[in-house]
């Protein structure tokens, strides 16, 4: 092989998802650091790295991990003003992912975590009356093709697929990506939103998320090399600050990327409509107090009847109505226990046990002692709805489908388009 580039002459070593060369990238992949050596053998040939998704200790790591000098770092901006971004608990993701569909007309990206979610959410998904197809590495290589062939040339189908999908394709009009569960990184979720709205026209990008998802994430690390767990963690708890930020989401993401955004984008969820925050320190020390005493082996259903003295026979039987934490939690705080227990999860406070119960973890002994406090993001009061289009949509005006004038329009650009070879 190195035979064969010496004899032609290699003009140029360009590097794509130049991130995977370095193991504090979000997608280390080992075989990158096989170029080093490579590109060494040829010092005259210029070397290119790219990548969309590295932030300030990532870029350092490629230059010296590809034998590129500091000078030839060139940093473009990080910014999508024209993407909304929006993240919600997840309680009904069907329904959810229907109302996205619904409120954002044109082509669309859903990414569910595994194969077998792909094509449940696919068929399920199908039945809006939307085009929609499925893309996964199980599927045959020319069913893929055709599903993807179908994508690019259409102008309002839905593709569910894993993270894979999206690479390499050039479809400038996709209106909105949304993932049906946290991704691995903010680094992940920057590239594959990033997927909408190329054409520059307003685009949605929708995260569902729950507390399960950051509960894999956190057993996941357990399974890479031990130098590279406290770089996965730091991964981790960074996209738990994003999921559990009561501010601007854009000016959160810059600043992972180590820009210096105005602290509101006015194109957030949060900026939108700002939630409330409340101190609940006391309500989670009381949570973790209760999680501790029953043994740490039960679900947040269990811990809940106790907290809020559900007396059944399964408390009963156990002497966990004898606990001084037995009823403890007020008529006003019992509802903070759900979202509460969801964002201690998220930060690492609580943990899953193989069982399913829930641990102590992370931080939990400094909230116990009254050394760290726990502020809760409060999601905003739904507003009514009225018309076909939410204030969430990419606006009617902008793509106003069922017009007969902009339907035939677009009918038109698309024949061209096809004549055109484009």
């Amino acid at each position: 092989f190195l035979e064969m580039l010496r004899r032609g002459r290699v003009a140029m070593f360009a590097i794509d998802e130049a991130h995977c060369v370095s193991e504090w990238g979000h997608d280390f992949r080992p075989d990158y650091r096989l170029l080093r050596p490579l590109m060494d053998a040829f010092p005259d040939v210029p070397r290119l790295a790219l990548t969309a998704t590295a932030d300030r200790h990532t870029r350092a790591d490629i230059l010296t991990q590809l034998g590129i000098p500091e000078e030839g770092l060139i940093v473009a901006g990080f910014d999508r003003p024209n993407i909304r971004y929006a993240i919600v608990p997840r309680d009904n993701p069907l329904r959810q992912l229907m109302t996205v569909m619904a409120e954002n007309p044109g082509p669309g990206i859903v990414y569910a975590p595994t194969r077998a979610q792909v094509e449940k959410l696919a068929n399920q998904l199908g039945a809006s009356g939307r085009p929609v197809r499925p893309y996964h590495a199980g599927l045959d290589a020319a069913v893929r093709a055709a599903n993807q062939a179908a994508f690019v040339d259409s102008e309002d189908m839905v593709m569910v697929a894993t993270v894979a999908f999206g690479m390499g394709i050039d479809k400038p009009d996709v209106r909105f990506v949304a993932h049906a569960a946290c991704p691995k990184s903010i680094e992940g979720y920057y590239q594959e939103t990033g997927r909408a709205g190329r054409d520059g026209d307003p685009s949605v990008a929708v995260m569902l998320w729950g507390a399960e998802d950051f509960v894999r994430a956190r057993q996941r690390v357990a399974e890479v090399e031990e130098h590279r767990r406290a770089g996965e963690r730091v991964r981790i708890d960074a996209l738990a600050g994003l999921v559990e930020t009561p501010h601007c989401r854009r000016a959160l993401l810059l600043r992972h990327f180590g820009e210096n955004p105005p602290p509101s984008c006015g194109n957030c969820d949060n900026c939108l409509n700002a939630p409330g925050v409340t101190d609940a320190t006391e309500v989670a020390r009381k949570l973790l107090s209760a999680v501790y005493r029953t043994g740490q082996s039960f679900g947040f259903g269990y811990v809940e009847k106790v907290l809020t003295g559900v007396a059944d026979e399964r408390v009963t039987q156990r002497g966990h109505d004898q606990l001084s934490v037995f009823g403890i939690v007020t008529a006003d705080e019992a509802p903070l226990l759900r979202p509460l227990a969801r964002a201690l999860q998220a930060r690492g406070a609580l943990v899953a046990t193989e069982h399913g119960g829930l641990a102590l973890g992370g931080e939990a002994r400094a909230i116990l002692k009254g050394e760290a406090e726990v502020p809760l993001v409060l999601a905003p009061k739904k507003e009514p709805r009225s018309g076909r289009r939410a204030r969430g949509g990419t606006g009617a005006a902008l793509n106003p489908v069922g017009d007969p004038v902009f339907d035939a329009l677009r009918a038109l650009r698309r024949d061209l388009a096809r004549e055109a070879g484009v």
